[in-house]
């Protein structure tokens, strides 16, 4: 019998200081999609009040607290920390990629340099985090996402963080730039797309939890299914829909 493959191996290096502790259920589940947390690192001073969250789920997920302690005001020795760790663990060649967990968008040029060794990097941040994180990662989930949130009827969430005009406007654009047969393209292609050029797209940022969902929701395009796969493309307009039908 054939070997199954091995997960690919992940180093989570979190910044305590700019990641909420609230996230870890749901941090530690996403990263479980994406492969092994082989080394689990987070980097804060943990004899802070505003680390006491962290330090009381460090256990159950066997994270190894890096302790920086906060001589000095104004300079993050914990950030200089994560960097150099994370550089070490680059060179050992022994990790298919990188979760880094953070909003702060010092990390940005810790994310490029990790890709160009060919290593990928997830980011995990809250939506304010800079677009220049973002786009460095080769996926960046929202940590909003990763929080238990109340569901309604169809899948969708109650609080969407974002209208669904927004995932509209990028979907169309990623759509009328792909080769099409006729206008349509497989949803697969689509996701494809939207994973090489927005880093940060995520159905459950528009309150549906897979992209059939949420395409299925939006009333500007037009789905149907081929031998199990699904297809769609943008509805078109009256009069051109009338000319093709004579």
């Amino acid at each position: 019998m054939a070997e199954e493959p091995r997960p690919l191996r992940l180093a989570v290096l979190i910044d305590a200081d700019n990641a909420s502790a609230k996230i870890v259920d749901g941090l530690f589940e996403e990263i479980a999609k994406l492969g092994e947390a082989s080394v689990r690192n987070i980097y804060g001073d943990f004899s802070s009040p505003r680390s006491k969250p962290w330090a009381e789920v460090l256990s159950k997920y066997a994270i190894i607290p890096r302790q920086q302690f906060a001589y000095t005001t104004g300079k993050n020795a914990s950030d200089i920390t994560l960097v150099i760790e994370a550089m070490d663990l680059l060179h050992t060649g022994r990790f298919d990629g990188f979760c880094l967990v953070s909003s702060d968008s010092d990390f940005t040029r810790l994310a490029a340099r990790i890709r160009e060794e060919g290593v990928d990097v997830y980011g995990f941040g809250e939506q304010k985090t800079p677009e220049s994180f973002r786009q460095a990662c080769r996926r960046f989930i929202y940590t909003e996402n990763l929080l238990p949130r109340p569901t309604g009827g169809g899948g969708t969430s109650t609080k969407p963080l974002e209208p669904i005009a927004n995932a509209e406007r990028t979907l169309k654009k990623i759509i009328s730039d792909m080769d099409t047969d006729g206008g349509w393209v497989s949803l697969g292609q689509v996701g494809s797309q939207l994973a090489n050029l927005a880093s940060d797209f995520d159905p459950r940022t528009y309150g549906y939890k897979k992209l059939s969902d949420l395409v299925r929701h939006i009333e500007a395009f037009e789905l149907k299914s081929e031998a199990g796969h699904l297809r769609l493309r943008i509805k078109p307009k009256p009069e051109k829909a009338r000319k093709a039908a004579n």
